[in-house]
């Protein structure tokens, strides 16, 4: 990257993406299918009915034919760690709608989150950024090998400082405002801002499932049609992360498309979501998997060969520049799909090998992904 980025412009252009967080555009896409809106807080007051209280403090009461979807989403995990609250952390939607850049940036988690807030926040102006993760590695449901890449890219080239396998005793915002993080290998780590980039818990906290026989605050239990399992009358769905089965905005979008089939009398299922769930992280490089990981494997019995291939060592990635690296015993996000389609198509070895990638490609590490197994 040559010259400097021009924060005010990234920030302006996140905020026309995002369309400043209004939803009129979805406002007008339900006129034009004639879906009445009711907009406000929502909470059940018994089967099939709902109450809905406005910003003004008036509440209509609505009740269902058919069926009742909950799609309210997941908000980030608070750890039971002292002070952490007195520190007003952000979250994923805080740090996502920043306006101004902070000079010293404290994340705590390594996962998808916390990595590609960590590199954003140094592209964008931070002094100094360090992520703390409690596992051994960065991404530590992936492969080893991720994290690996990642953290000496952040070390190497980004100045970001990674701390891994260790807790955190307390944090403590000063009168000055600045966060300090009591680690509990005595290590104080000092910033202006602290995002936890931690679990997610499903939005369910306020939404009056005690009327309906379930505990406020619990993941909503669903069988493959979305249809909750613990609430009889077969009128209860849920989609998205409040049934706790991928917790992706991608995965949320299918359910929903599954749930409004299945209402409409469709006979159809998920199942995507449980067994060809692609995941991607959009660092530089970039992290992107589907199913399972090679120790996850092993742990449920399935007998596997694993191979891998270095990803810049096809000419594509020559012709794309000098220095592009990485490994492919998971690919990158744009070469992701390739390998979501064969994971639902259940594409044998034996086919994979006839799906002859153009030359020069990128598309090319399947080929040599194919001569490490031995075609």
């Amino acid at each position: 990257m040559t010259g400097e980025i021009d924060v005010a412009e990234v920030l302006a252009r996140r905020t026309a993406m995002t369309s400043d967080c209004d939803d009129k555009w979805q406002v007008q896409w339900l006129e034009s299918v004639n879906v009445p809106l009711a907009r406000g807080h929502a909470r059940f007051t018994g089967p099939k009915k709902v109450s809905v209280t406005n910003k003004e403090g008036v509440t209509s009461e609505l009740e269902a034919n058919v069926a009742v979807v909950v799609a309210t989403g997941s908000v980030s995990l608070m750890p039971p760690i002292p002070g952490v609250e007195s520190c007003e952390p952000w979250d994923n939607r805080d740090i996502t709608a920043i306006t101004e850049i902070p000079e010293r940036m404290l994340i705590i988690g390594g996962g998808v989150v916390g990595v590609e807030m960590a590199q954003a926040m140094k592209d964008l102006g931070s002094k100094e950024v360090t992520i703390v993760e409690l596992q051994d590695r960065l991404f530590p449901t992936e492969e080893p090998f991720a994290g690996e890449i990642i953290e000496k890219v952040f070390t190497e080239e980004y100045g970001i400082k990674v701390v891994t396998v260790v807790g955190i005793r307390s944090f403590e915002r000063s009168d000055s405002r600045e966060v300090t993080a009591y680690l509990q290998d005595g290590q104080e780590l000092v910033g202006d801002e602290i995002l936890l980039a931690l679990r997610r818990r499903p939005n369910t906290a306020d939404i009056g499932l005690e009327t309906i026989g379930l505990q406020p605050g619990q993941t909503v239990q669903v069988d493959d049609y979305l249809r909750s399992t613990e609430v009889e009358g077969g009128w209860l769905y849920a989609a998205g992360d409040v049934n706790g089965r991928a917790l992706l905005t991608h995965q949320g979008k299918y359910q929903a498309r599954i749930v409004g089939d299945v209402i409409l009398g469709k006979d159809i299922t998920a199942w995507a979501d449980n067994s060809a769930v692609p995941r991607v992280a959009f660092s530089d490089p970039q992290v992107a998997a589907i199913g399972l990981t090679e120790s996850a494997a092993r742990e449920a019995g399935i007998n596997l060969k694993v191979v891998e291939y270095g990803y810049g060592a096809t000419e594509g990635a020559a012709l794309r520049g000098e220095g592009i690296d990485g490994n492919t015993k998971i690919t990158t996000a744009e070469q992701l799909h390739a390998a979501t389609i064969a994971v639902v198509g259940k594409v044998t070895i034996d086919k994979l090998w006839h799906a002859v990638p153009a030359y020069p490609t990128m598309s090319e590490f399947w080929l040599r992904l194919l001569e490490a197994y031995g075609m």
